[in-house]
Formats: structure tokens, C-alpha cells, sequence
């Protein structure tokens, strides 16, 4: 069943848990995801990138989920993930998603929060969450995020407060030294931060760039209120691996068996990542 982002993410809050959400961008990633669901009987979001427009549209990822999810077990999310544009944003909540993600992080604060509010009383009216971004994130290598700033800005933890109190967000994506992508040099993750930022806030907070990042240290993370991470280039870079073995193995191997194995791998990476996210 689909429910907006706010349910998944309160209680993921008080049991300081994250859910996993992850990309995807065809049929075989959205089940790819929904069987990794089953299998772990655990919570996850289906997040679909405004990026990946070229590859499916709203409308078609919707019809998808909604034939994934009938016999899910579990509550999960369709998510539209880092969109700048209002219009696409309202044709996401048209379409029956869930959950929005309204990225204002490159706009200075106060057009950010101008931009987020009007995301808000749009979405909310919907019974659609909305979570939104403080700090930039930084590029790195792999990502098909083309359009994101290649500079890290850290998220102010007072400002952090401000942003959540006046926009009324369901969730805030941080910043405090993960990429986009995979890691060009050794992760240097800054929980300080990401501590005075929970103690400014009361909201669940989002980390974006989950890929390459060290278990422990997204462990540390979770129990200091990030209660949502993003993966999408490890699994990408997972599943493609994969898929290039079974090639080399099977070069006439017919394109219906590829598929069939491209959602088993991606099932296979993102039930390792719900395991670990919702761990007891």
C-alpha cells in the first residue's frame, strides 16, 4: 500500500531506524525494489528522480507501482526525488505520488523557503509530503545527478531550525559531507554536525549519497536522526557488474532472461541496504 513519506519516516524517527530509498528509473528497477520489500518485510521508498524523465514518464511509473505493490506486505513511498521545477512537482502530486522532494539547495534561504512553502500548502492540500534541502551535497564520481553542484556546503544547524519551523516540511535532506555518487577520495562525514543539527530540529532528517558510504558510519548517522538515505550509483554499479557477468557467461543470452536478472540484482542490493537501514 502507498502512504505519503510523514507516516514512514514518524515512526522511523521514534525508533531511530531510516528507511532505504532508492532509484528507480524502468520496470525492472521499480520491481527490482518492490521484491527486495517482500523479501525483508521491511519499509522502503520507490524514489524517481525528475532526471530520469527521459527514461518513463509519471504517469507510467505510477501504473508500474501500483501493479508492484498489490500484495506488498509492507507500506511504502513513491517518492519524486531532487526537482526543481514547481510544474513537474505538480504533476508528480497529479499523478498520484506520495511523497515530493523540492530541491531550492542552490537558491539563497529565504527564496528557498519563499519556494518550499508554496511545495508545501501545494502538496499538503494532497495529503503529499514534502521534503526539501539545506546545504549542497557535492558531486561525485558516477552520478547521474549532471546538474548538482560539484561544491560541498554544510548544512548551519541554526539555520537548519529556521528553514523547518517556517517551510513546515515533512523532512530535511542535509548536508555534512556525503556525495553524489561514489566517494573520489576517503569519506570525511561529519556527525558533529549532523548532531547540532538534530538537536536544532524536531523533524526526521534525509541523507542523500548514501552510495560508498562505510557501514558504521551510516549506522552513526541513523542514530543521530537521519531516518532516511538515498542509495542509487551503488546499485547501479552493482547491478551492472552483474548483468556484464552473465553476458560474458552467456553471450547469446536472450534480452527477456537479462531483464528478469537485472531485477533479481538490483532485489539482491537493495534488500543488503533495507537490512542494514532497519536493522533491530
Amino acid at each position: 500500500m502507498l502512504v505519503n513519506l510523514k507516516t514512514l519516516l514518524t515512526k522511523a524517527y521514534i525508533d531511530k531506524r531510516a528507511v532505504g530509498s532508492f532509484n528507480v528509473y524502468s520496470y525492472e528497477t521499480i520491481h527490482g525494489v518492490c521484491k527486495a520489500i517482500k523479501i525483508t518485510e521491511k519499509p522502503a521508498i520507490i524514489s524517481f528522480g525528475a532526471s530520469y524523465m527521459k527514461n518513463m514518464s509519471l504517469e507510467c511509473v505510477k501504473s508500474i507501482v501500483d501493479e508492484a505493490v498489490k500484495d506488498m506486505p509492507e507500506d511504502t513511498v513513491l517518492h519524486l526525488d531532487h526537482c526543481r521545477d514547481l510544474k513537474i512537482i505538480k504533476a508528480a502530486i497529479d499523478a498520484g505520488f506520495t511523497s515530493v522532494m523540492y530541491d531550492g539547495s542552490a537558491l539563497d534561504f529565504e527564496e528557498n523557503i519563499k519556494n518550499t512553502k508554496d511545495v508545501v500548502d501545494m502538496a499538503h492540500a494532497e495529503n503529499v509530503s514534502v521534503e526539501a534541502e539545506l546545504g549542497k551535497v557535492a558531486l561525485g564520481d558516477y552520478s547521474n545527478e549532471t546538474d548538482i553542484d560539484s561544491k560541498q556546503a554544510f548544512t548551519n544547524p541554526s539555520s537548519a531550525a529556521e528553514f523547518a519551523e517556517r517551510t513546515n516540511i515533512d523532512a530535511l535532506a542535509v548536508s555534512i559531507g556525503t556525495v553524489h555518487g561514489m566517494y573520489k577520495g576517503e569519506p570525511n562525514i561529519r556527525i558533529d554536525i549532523l548532531k547540532e543539527i538534530n538537536a536544532a530540529t524536531d523533524i526526521p532528517l534525509v541523507l542523500h549519497g548514501g552510495s560508498g558510504t562505510p557501514k558504521k558510519t551510516l549506522i552513526d548517522c541513523i542514530k543521530n536522526g537521519i531516518c532516511k538515505i538515498n542509495v542509487n550509483t551503488e546499485i547501479s554499479r552493482y547491478t551492472v557488474r552483474k548483468m556484464y557477468k552473465a553476458i560474458e557467461d552467456e553471450p547469446n543470452i536472450h534480452l527477456s532472461k537479462l531483464a528478469l536478472l537485472e531485477t533479481e540484482f538490483v532485489s539482491e542490493s537493495v534488500s543488503e541496504y533495507i537490512r542494514l537501514f532497519y536493522r533491530n
